[in-house]
C-alpha cells in the first residue's frame, strides 16, 4: 500500500466515522480499523487525534480549491456553476464539509479559518464574474440555502428547477448592473 494511498484511506475513515457516528466514536483504533491499517500505521501519518482533525481540514481546503479551479472554468461562469453544485452530490468535497463540522475538538476558530477560506475563494471569483460585491454575496448565500435545504431533505422533488430559477434570478441581477 503506497503511503499516500494510506494516508487517504485513514482520512476517509476518520470522515465516515465524523459523519455516521460523531467525533467521540472517532477513535484512533476505530478510524485504524476502517481504514485497513495498524494503529502504528495511522500514527505515521497523523501523530495524534489533533493532527488528524488538521489533516480533514486541509483536505477540505485543498477539495475547495480544487472545486474552485472547477468553478473557474465552467462555461456558463461561476455563478451558475456554484448555484448548481450547491446540492449535496455525496461528493468527496460534500464529505470533507460534512465531516469538518463536527470536529469539537478544535478550536472553533480553526473550523472558520478552513470555512471562511473555502467561501472567500468561491466569493472571489463571483465577484470577479458579476462585478458587484453586493450581488455577489447574494449569489454565495443563495447557493449556502440551497446546500441548507438540500441537507435537511427540504429541497422537496424539483432541486434542479429550483436551481434553473436561481441561475435565471442570477442573470437578471447581473443584467441590472
Amino acid at each position: 500500500m503506497a503511503a499516500e494511498s494510506a494516508r487517504e484511506k485513514v482520512l476517509d475513515s476518520y470522515e465516515r466515522i465524523l459523519i455516521d457516528h460523531g467525533e467521540k466514536a472517532a477513535t484512533l483504533e476505530q478510524v485504524a480499523a476502517g481504514a485497513g491499517v495498524s494503529k502504528g500505521g495511522l500514527l505515521y501519518h497523523f501523530r495524534d487525534k489533533a493532527a488528524l482533525a488538521e489533516g480533514l481540514l486541509e483536505r477540505l481546503v485543498a477539495l475547495s480549491e480544487q472545486d474552485a479551479e472547477e468553478m473557474a472554468a465552467a462555461p456558463d461562469g461561476p455563478s451558475a456553476y456554484y448555484l448548481r453544485t450547491s446540492v449535496f452530490e455525496d461528493s468527496p468535497l460534500d464529505h470533507a464539509i460534512i465531516a469538518a463540522t463536527r470536529l469539537d475538538s478544535l478550536p472553533a476558530e480553526r473550523r472558520r479559518e478552513a470555512f471562511a477560506q473555502t467561501q472567500e475563494r468561491w466569493l472571489e471569483l463571483i465577484t470577479a464574474e458579476v462585478e458587484d460585491p453586493a450581488i455577489a454575496r447574494a449569489i454565495l448565500l443563495m447557493g449556502d440555502g440551497l446546500y441548507y435545504n438540500a441537507s435537511l431533505g427540504a429541497q422537496g422533488d424539483e432541486p434542479q428547477r429550483q436551481i434553473a430559477e436561481l441561475i435565471g434570478v442570477v442573470e437578471k441581477l447581473k443584467n441590472q448592473r
